[in-house]
């Protein structure tokens, strides 16, 4: 591999990180997380995607009710495809209208619709309506879980198994600090438009108003989400999510011992992150950071950078301290496809390896015609 020093990387970031975060040359290191009473606790943020402070994230937990994020997901995802509607009538089978546990309260004569549903599961954390919905997507909860497993595994969910829609304990059914943090931030990023259902404090169906567990929707206006869960073995989980100005973090709280310590544990988290943490934004999606040779194409170049907007975390202050370099795969030869990784950027903070970040081809290069294709096979030869 070939390295570039990143001239780009000098002249723009600083830039950026004047408009985003205070120059701060002689700013102290940052304090270490605070203490969480938790079994597995993980600080995420949403747009960069590292971990701020982390427990036992890949330890393997009972989810409980947390399991009820990825039967959201999989509902939307069918809303979505339009395999069901909001409206639908959904017919509530003995299964679903037996289940234990927290429910909504739903009724076998009773027509109930998906929108319904839906809310009584992510509010009220119904039970009932988690296995309605399984049943209104795939026919059948077995069926629902095997898909939530595939789903999983697409996501990047590697410790992970699903066995029904609810969370209620089963041997085999199981997740981590980390795979959960996964699977909300994908809430949040694939379905906006149906994330704020998280933020609803209170539900009424068939008489009976229940109101949202997550205490955070109360005590700190930037909660927005997400989801609670109980058992016995399992103790207080919580997942937070906040959003502060342009940042939003999330927190998973895994064991807690009540009600109150879950959400104590998740402020503390949260606080800490938005505290001692700053979030930019390194390079604009197709924003070129260099350009590459390339051999055996109708272009002697191409352009790299990144699909997606590259956020980085960085602990305050200490912005100026950011370095990088790309290393190319070299030789590259055509033909090379948009999207295709043609480097790798690496990133030191204060002196130190920080974060590496696939760099990938802005633009297509088809392959040269014959002579051309013919100079370069001899320009290699004589590397």
């Amino acid at each position: 591999m070939r390295s570039f020093q990143l001239l780009a990387l000098l002249s723009s970031v600083p830039l950026l990180f004047a408009s985003q975060v205070p120059a701060q040359p002689s700013a102290p290191p940052i304090p270490p997380a605070p203490a969480i009473a938790a079994g597995a606790y993980l600080l995420l943020d949403f747009n960069s995607g590292q971990p701020l402070a982390s427990n036992n994230l890949d330890q393997r937990v009972e989810p409980a009710s947390l399991t009820k994020l990825m039967t959201a997901y999989l509902t939307f995802s069918a809303l979505r495809q339009k395999m069901i509607r909001p409206d639908q009538a959904v017919p509530v089978s003995v299964l679903a209208w037996r289940a234990e546990g927290s429910r909504m309260f739903i009724e076998p004569n009773k027509p109930v619709t998906v929108a319904e549903l839906l809310r009584g599961m992510i509010i009220q954390s119904g039970n009932d309506a988690s296995i309605a919905l399984a049943e209104a997507v795939a026919g059948s909860e077995e069926v629902f879980a095997q898909m939530m497993n595939r789903e999983a595994q697409r996501l990047g969910m590697k410790n992970t198994n699903f066995v029904n829609a609810t969370g209620l304990p089963q041997p085999q059914h199981y997740s981590t600090a980390y795979d959960l943090a996964l699977v909300a931030a994908a809430i949040i990023r694939d379905f906006p438009e149906y994330y704020p259902l998280y933020s609803q404090k209170e539900f009424r169906y068939n008489t009976i108003s229940q109101s949202n567990r997550n205490r955070l929707l109360w005590t700190d206006p930037t909660v927005d989400g997400m989801k609670t869960g109980y058992t016995e073995n399992a103790g207080y989980n919580l997942i937070t999510s906040a959003k502060r100005g342009e940042r939003r973090l999330i927190s998973v709280v895994l064991g807690a011992a009540s009600e109150s310590a879950r959400a104590a544990e998740s402020q503390k988290l949260l606080n800490y992150g938005f505290q001692f943490y700053d979030g930019v934004r390194l390079y604009a999606k197709s924003q070129p950071v260099a350009t590459l040779q390339v051999f055996k194409g109708a272009a002697s170049a191409v352009k790299a950078g990144f699909l997606s907007d590259l956020y980085l975390t960085l602990p305050k202050g200490q912005g100026e301290k950011l370095k990088a370099t790309i290393e190319s795969l070299q030789p590259l030869l055509a033909p090379i496809s948009v999207g295709q990784r043609i480097g790798t950027m690496k990133l030191s903070l204060d002196g130190k390896p920080f974060r590496e970040v696939p760099v990938v081809a802005l633009e297509n290069v088809p392959l040269a015609g014959l002579f051309g294709r013919g100079w370069d096979a001899l320009r290699l030869l004589f590397r």
